[in-house]
C-alpha cells in the first residue's frame, strides 16, 4: 500500500510512525516543504535564545527507516479520483504522486495582520523552523538592542523570556485586559508583574496598528503611542493551513479548518487529515472546536496513520491542557474557564486556593495559586488553573486535572485518587486535592447560602401577601 502523508510536522511524523509500527511493509512518502522533519517548533525561543546552542538538538530525528522523505517538496493539488498528488520540487518541477491512503497534515501558519510594513528587514513571524533561523541570524549579524512582540500569547511570552535573556530592552503588546488571554485575567496580571521584574514593558489593552521604517530601526504604531525598535517579532496566533483540502471540496468549520470524523476521516474516501489544519473534538465541550495544540496534532496523526491501514481507533479529544513557563514561573491550565463553561450551557462556579507544593516545615516550600472551577449542579470538574514556581510541579499536577476531566470525575473524586507523598515533595493531601477541597467547602457554603435567600424569599413573599394561600 501507498501512503503519502502532506506535512512532515507533529501529526505526519506520529501518522508515519504508527503505520511503520503495526504495517512496516506500508510504502511511506512524506512530503516536506522544508527542510526540517521531526523538529520542535515548540522549542524555537529556546533556540533563539542560546538556551538551546543547536538547531540539530530540536529534532529528535531527521532519518527514518522505511519512510520516504521528500523534502523541500511542495504538494499544490490533490486530485482525489485519480487519487494522486501534484508535487512540485526544488528544482521547480513537477510530478504526480499516487497514493492508496493520503493524509492531509498540513499545519498551520501564523496571522500577519493587515498593517503596513510586514516586509521590512528586522520584521518576523516565528511559527516555522525557517522563521527561527532567520531571526537567530539577524541577531547575530546585527547590533539588535530592543525588540517589540506583538501578541502575549504562550509565544509572545517565550520570546519575552528569550530575548530579555539575550540582554535585549523587550517590549510587549497585546490586545487582552492582560497576558496570556487563556488564563483568567488575574493570572495574567501576576505573569505580568513578572515579566516587569525582569524589565519587560508590558502593554496590554493595547493595539498594534503597523510598522513603519525609521532610519535604521522601526518604529510600531500602537493606539497609544510609537514605539521605536531594533526588530520586531508577531505572535499573534495561527490559523489552519486547510487550502489545499478545501480545493477539492473538503467542508471547513472553525477558522477555516477541515472538518473530520473522530477517526481522523474527511468526506472523501482514503484521505485522513490531522494537526492544526482540522478541527478538534473537545472532550467536555462535547463539540468539535479548533485547539492547534502540537499534543493535539500527535494524537490525532497517531489515529489517523492506524486507522489509514485498517485500523478503528477514535480520537478521544483534546482538553486544552496547556502549560509555559515564564522566567521563574509555571503557568498552566485545562478545560474550561468559568466564563467557557457558563457559554456551554454549565452552571459553572470557580474557587482559587493557594496551598504550598509541599510540607511547609521542609525548607523551600513555595506557594501554587490553583484555580478550580466545576458545576454546581453535578459537582463535575470542569477544568482548572495553576501558576507557581516553574520547579513545583506545576505542569505535572495540572496533568492530574486533566486525567480527571477525561475520565469525567467530579471535584470531590480528586479526594479519593492515591497520590504520592513525602514531605520535601508534597503533603499527604496534594496541593491539587486541597485545592479540590476548597471549592467543595465553597460550593457548599453558597448552596446553604442560595438556600437560605431562597427561604428569606418565600417568607417575604408569604408576609406581603404574594405567595398562594394553599
Amino acid at each position: 500500500m501507498k501512503f503519502v502523508i502532506i506535512g512532515g510536522s507533529d501529526a505526519g511524523i506520529s501518522a508515519a510512525l504508527r503505520v511503520r509500527e503495526l504495517a512496516p511493509e506500508t510504502h511511506i512518502t512524506l512530503v516536506l516543504a522544508d527542510d526540517y522533519p521531526n523538529y520542535s517548533v515548540c522549542g524555537l525561543p529556546f533556540y533563539v535564545s542560546g538556551e538551546t546552542p543547536q538547531l540539530r538538538q530540536l529534532a529528535h530525528r531527521t532519518e527514518f527507516e522505511g519512510i520516504t522523505l521528500m523534502k523541500k517538496h511542495w504538494a499544490h493539488a490533490i486530485n482525489a479520483g485519480a487519487q494522486t498528488v501534484e508535487i512540485e520540487g526544488p528544482d521547480g518541477g513537477r510530478t504526480q504522486l499516487a497514493y492508496d491512503k493520503l493524509l492531509i497534515g498540513t499545519g498551520a501558519r501564523s496571522v500577519l495582520p493587515d498593517w503596513p510594513g510586514l516586509s521590512l528587514r528586522g520584521v518576523f513571524a516565528l511559527h516555522t523552523m525557517e522563521d527561527g533561523v532567520r531571526l537567530k541570524e539577524h541577531l547575530q549579524a546585527h547590533p539588535v538592542r530592543s525588540a517589540v512582540i506583538i501578541g502575549s500569547g504562550y509565544i509572545g511570552l517565550e520570546m519575552a523570556d528569550a530575548l530579555t535573556h539575550l540582554g535585549l530592552d523587550v517590549t510587549l503588546i497585546g490586545r487582552s485586559q492582560a497576558v496570556l488571554p487563556t488564563t483568567d485575567t488575574g493570572f495574567g496580571r501576576i505573569v505580568e508583574e513578572a515579566l516587569r521584574a525582569k524589565g519587560v514593558r508590558v502593554e496590554s489593552a493595547t493595539t498594534a496598528q503597523g510598522i513603519v521604517a525609521q532610519g535604521e530601526q522601526l518604529a510600531v504604531e500602537t493606539d497609544r503611542a510609537v514605539v521605536t525598535t531594533d526588530i520586531v517579532i508577531v505572535a499573534a496566533g495561527v490559523r489552519p493551513n486547510s487550502e489545499i483540502g478545501s480545493a477539492i471540496g473538503l467542508a471547513t468549520g472553525l477558522h477555516g479548518a477541515l472538518r473530520v470524523t473522530r477517526g481522523m476521516e474527511t468526506a472523501l474516501p482514503n484521505i485522513y487529515a490531522a494537526g492544526d489544519c482540522v478541527e478538534t473534538w473537545h472532550r467536555v465541550l462535547n463539540r468539535y472546536t479548533y485547539l492547534p495544540l502540537g499534543t493535539t496534532a500527535h494524537k490525532q496523526g497517531r489515529v489517523a496513520g492506524e486507522n489509514a491501514i485498517g485500523g478503528r481507533r477514535t480520537f478521544e479529544g483534546s482538553l486544552g491542557t496547556q502549560v509555559v513557563k515564564v522566567f521563574d514561573l509555571a503557568i498552566a491550565r485545562t478545560g474550561l474557564r468559568e466564563a467557557e463553561a457558563a457559554q456551554a450551557g454549565f452552571d459553572p462556579v470557580t474557587v482559587e486556593s493557594h496551598p504550598f507544593d509541599h510540607k511547609a516545615y521542609y525548607p523551600g516550600a513555595q506557594t501554587l495559586r490553583i484555580s478550580v472551577t466545576g458545576d454546581r449542579r453535578s459537582g463535575r470538574l470542569l477544568g482548572a488553573q495553576m501558576l507557581g514556581p516553574w520547579d513545583a510541579e506545576v505542569s505535572k499536577r495540572i496533568d492530574i486535572y486533566a486525567a480527571a476531566l477525561y475520565h469525567g470525575m467530579t471535584v470531590e473524586d480528586l479526594n479519593s485518587l492515591d497520590l504520592s507523598y513525602t514531605p520535601p515533595l508534597g503533603s499527604p493531601w496534594d496541593a491539587v486535592q486541597m485545592a479540590a477541597q476548597a471549592w467543595s467547602r465553597a460550593a457548599l457554603h453558597r448552596s446553604v447560602l442560595a438556600g437560605v435567600n431562597a427561604l428569606d424569599s418565600s417568607a417575604n413573599q408569604w408576609r406581603h401577601g404574594s405567595c398562594d394561600s394553599t
